[in-house]
Formats: structure tokens, C-alpha cells, sequence
């Protein structure tokens, strides 16, 4: 039985999801009127932590639907060096959680008053976030009080992949994100991916993807680390061939992240060069008949929560309050 907040609220995510998809339906479609009235030359994303972990997907998501240009923000270059930059062409995408954090605001409403369309993907309703931006796409998640964001997480994702769906008129993507609540609640009901036998032993590890895998490895990573303590660092597997992979010399442990989209023919190639060196490695992705492509990266992720949540128990460890966390990490 699912004791923690942790496991509880990552089993929340396919109501969640549902509810989400069928409340923001208009509420994208509203949005991309806006977005194509404005018709922006790049999209910058603006978050930290879990939300900036949300923007790679948001990159790979809109480069490859929309070939529209993607770039991560700086949040210091603002609020600590004081620097303005030129946005009047982009779509500002501001992801958050709580839509509190004092540089993300400060950011979001600089990138306002350069003539940038300012959007936030927030959870937290009337957030002084919201007071900053042009226009805001509800997450919906409702509270999440384990420290670990899972449902929230996961709620991003799904509002990018809804509010691309929608720019795109993707069809395909639309009907499939209908389909995505109930591929979630299988993928709970999945085997584990990832077990205490694999974990209990590694002090450190990489996490390789390629691809829509690599951008949610990062999530992967940072959950380790939260979690588990586990020193973990995400690479695409293509860029840990270009210096890292000489650490697999030393039996380094690798978990291999797999989206079985457009790239996976290369990452497999990839990941075969890397174990034949002699790393341990343990693969965690997975797909379901039927899945989208761009969705299957959220399964793995469902799948890995309630994995990662129950190693933590195993372990001994509180998976609800990792130590030196706290829910809201407000930064200048």
C-alpha cells in the first residue's frame, strides 16, 4: 500500500492529467491565437530546478513539431548582472510551480516589458506570477505537499505537449493525449523499472537519453539526487561519447533511458558502444502498445516516480522530506 505523499501524488497524475486535458482545451486554443497573432521568430523558456528540467522536453517538443528555434534562460543574468535582453520577437514560456520564486518573477515581467508574449505554466492559482505575464496555462496539479514534484511535473509536460498539439493542429498528438490518463494508470500497474538491487550500491551514476529520453534523464538525475542522495548527471548518450564515456573504464554504473522515438536506432548503437567498455547498466525505458511517441517519455517517468519512491522506503530513507530541501526555493 502507497504510504508516503510521494507515491500518493504520483498516483494522482492520470485523474490529474484527465481533468487537466479536458479544462485547458480552450484555454490552449485561446493561446495559440494569441501565439500565432504574435507570431513569434523563438520561444525562451524561463524556469529552475524541475520547471527547467520541463523546458528541455518544451525544446525538444517545439523544435521538432514547429521547427521554431528554443532557448533556456539564464535567470542570474537578469537579477544578479542586471542585463535586459532583446525578446520583443519571442514567446516567453515561464514555468513554475508555485510562481513565487522572486528571480523567475523578476525575469518574466523584464521579458514582459521588452515586448516579448509572456505566458506561465504555473500551478499555484493567483500567484504573483500570474500578475506579471500576459496570459497563464494552469497546470492543475492541485496541492502537492511531498517535497519531490511528481504530479506537478508531469502536468507540464502534458500542458506543453497540449498546447504544441494545439499550435500544430496535430490531430495525431491530440487524440493520443485523450488516450494518455489510462496508458498512465497501466504504466502504475507496470513491473518496476528500477530496483534497491541496482541502487543500493551506486554512490554515483549517469543517466543517458537521446533525445525526448535525454530531457526527461535530467528529471531522472535530479530525482536520484533528492531522493536517493545519489550523485547522479544526465547526458545525451550522443555528447557522453564526446569526452565521459572514458569513465565507463572504471565500471561506472549507467541508467539508460530509452523513448523509442525517432532516435532510439542511434541511442541503442550508442548505448551498445558504452556497454561493451563494461558498464553496469540498467535500462528503465519502456513504451506501451499504442503510445505516442511523445508520450511515452511521461510513462517512463510514472513508472520511475513510484520505483524511485519505493527504493528511497527500502532504503531506509523518507522520501517525503529529503534532507536540506524545502518545497518553495526562492532565489534572487
Amino acid at each position: 500500500m502507497n504510504t508516503t505523499l510521494m507515491a500518493q501524488e504520483a498516483a494522482q497524475s492520470p485523474h490529474v492529467i484527465a481533468q487537466q486535458l479536458k479544462q485547458n482545451l480552450p484555454v490552449c486554443e485561446q493561446l495559440v491565437q494569441k501565439i500565432k497573432t504574435f507570431n513569434p521568430a523563438m520561444v525562451y523558456i524561463i524556469g529552475r530546478g524541475s520547471s527547467d528540467h520541463a523546458g528541455v522536453f518544451a525544446k525538444y517538443l517545439i523544435e521538432v513539431e514547429l521547427g521554431i528555434p528554443v532557448s533556456s534562460s539564464a535567470p542570474s543574468v537578469h537579477s544578479v548582472f542586471h542585463k535586459s535582453l532583446k525578446l520583443d520577437k519571442a514567446l516567453v514560456l515561464v514555468i513554475s510551480q508555485s510562481g513565487g520564486s522572486p528571480d523567475i518573477i523578476s525575469q518574466a515581467k523584464a521579458a514582459k516589458d521588452s515586448g516579448a508574449l509572456t505566458i506561465a505554466l504555473v500551478n499555484t492559482p493567483n500567484s504573483p506570477l500570474s500578475e506579471v505575464v500576459d496570459a497563464e496555462l494552469p497546470l492543475c496539479a492541485g496541492e502537492e505537499l511531498a517535497i519531490a514534484a511528481t504530479k506537478s511535473y508531469l502536468s507540464t509536460l502534458s500542458a506543453i505537449l497540449q498546447l504544441v498539439a494545439c499550435w500544430k493542429q496535430d490531430q495525431a498528438l491530440l487524440k493520443a493525449l485523450n488516450q494518455l490518463p489510462a496508458l498512465l494508470s497501466i504504466a502504475i500497474q507496470e513491473p518496476n523499472k528500477l530496483t534497491r538491487e541496482f541502487i543500493e550500491e551506486l554512490a554515483h551514476c549517469v543517466v543517458l537519453g537521446r533525445g525526448f529520453g535525454y530531457a526527461v534523464s535530467r528529471e531522472i538525475a535530479l530525482k536520484l539526487k533528492e531522493v536517493c542522495g545519489i550523485h547522479a548527471e544526465a547526458f545525451s548518450s550522443a555528447e557522453f561519447l564526446h569526452g565521459p564515456v572514458t569513465l565507463v573504464e572504471k565500471s561506472l554504473s549507467v541508467i539508460d533511458v530509452s523513448a523509442f522515438d525517432e532516435s532510439q536506432d542511434a541511442h541503442e548503437t550508442i548505448m551498445t558502444d558504452i556497454n561493451s567498455r563494461g558498464s553496469r547498466t540498467k535500462e528503465i525505458g519502456f513504451t506501451i502498445s499504442g503510445a505516442h511517441p511523445r508520450c511515452v517519455p511521461l510513462l517512463v517517468l510514472q513508472r520511475f516516480y513510484l520505483d524511485i519512491e519505493q527504493i528511497a522506503r527500502e532504503l531506509g530513507l523518507d522520501p517525503d522530506k529529503p534532507a536540506g530541501l524545502k518545497k518553495v526555493t526562492k532565489t534572487l
